[in-house]
């Protein structure tokens, strides 16, 4: 999972500290309960978690007597999972190298960060067994687009230039089932969810964990970084940071 989940799991676009993140972070698997609760694991399942970071929504999964494995191209996540316990292997979602052998797969806020998005989607269509169900949630369309906003305002005026590449994929509904349907998944339902989410370390938190990989690119030193963060955080004038969460569920023909 990624910015405002779990750690990316393909093509990243930033990278993690652990520790920095379980403190900063927790607010992300509260928040994936209802995405958790759209898939309904049943007990006996194999289930696929796509990003599965340090585990926490995974651990719910397992907890209703699925068996599941967990995948993140993150080492330092994998090895945080691992501490609970978790079966987590390090692997990017475009490299996933099984065939028809989950019945379930899983994803909170990872595959925004997942920029070869159709290679993603053959991948974990492959994955599923006849009938499976892919069930999760990631950023939408106009996610994050004020604090976005705010962070490049900052960065020019400090003479910074922001990343032209985007590092994210926040699309809509409509862009979203069109590459999950061309992979051949079908009944695909996704839909856009604004949700205002309090931060509870703060926005210039949020900033320093979150968008590491955009400060890295725009060449900031990290001396130069909580500066920046705190006056983000005095532009955007609260804690709240403009969360537009993409929900959906989808299945591979039977």
């Amino acid at each position: 999972m990624g910015e405002d989940g779990l750690s990316p799991a393909a093509l990243s676009t930033s990278k993690w500290d652990a520790a920095d993140y379980a403190r900063v972070a927790a607010f992300v698997g509260e928040l994936g309960g209802a995405a958790l609760d759209l898939l309904d694991p049943k007990a006996g399942e194999r289930i696929l978690d796509v990003g599965c970071g340090e585990g926490t929504l995974t651990k719910k999964i397992i907890e209703r007597g699925a068996a599941l494995l967990g995948i993140d191209n993150s080492p330092e996540m994998i090895a945080a999972a691992r501490a609970k316990g978790i079966d987590a292997v390090l692997m990017d979602t475009t490299d996933i190298p099984f065939s028809s052998e989950f019945d379930a797969a899983f994803s909170n806020a990872t595959l925004h960060w997942v920029l070869k998005k159709e290679q993603a989607a053959r991948a974990i269509f492959r994955a599923l067994k006849p009938a499976g169900r892919f069930a999760g949630e990631m950023g939408g369309e106009g996610n994050l687009a004020k604090l976005r906003e705010a962070l490049d305002e900052e960065l020019i005026i400090r003479g910074y230039v922001p990343p032209v590449e985007a590092s994210n994929w926040y699309p809509s509904p409509d862009e979203f089932a069109a590459v999950y349907e061309a992979a051949g998944f079908r009944e695909v339902d996704a839909r856009l969810i604004e949700r205002a989410t309090p931060i509870e370390h703060g926005i210039a938190a949020w900033v320093t964990t979150f968008r590491k990989g955009w400060l890295d690119r725009a060449g900031v030193p990290e001396g130069e970084r909580a500066e920046i963060a705190a006056a983000v955080a005095d532009r955007v004038g609260s804690n709240v940071a403009d969360y537009v969460r993409l929900r959906f569920i989808m299945r591979k023909p039977a």
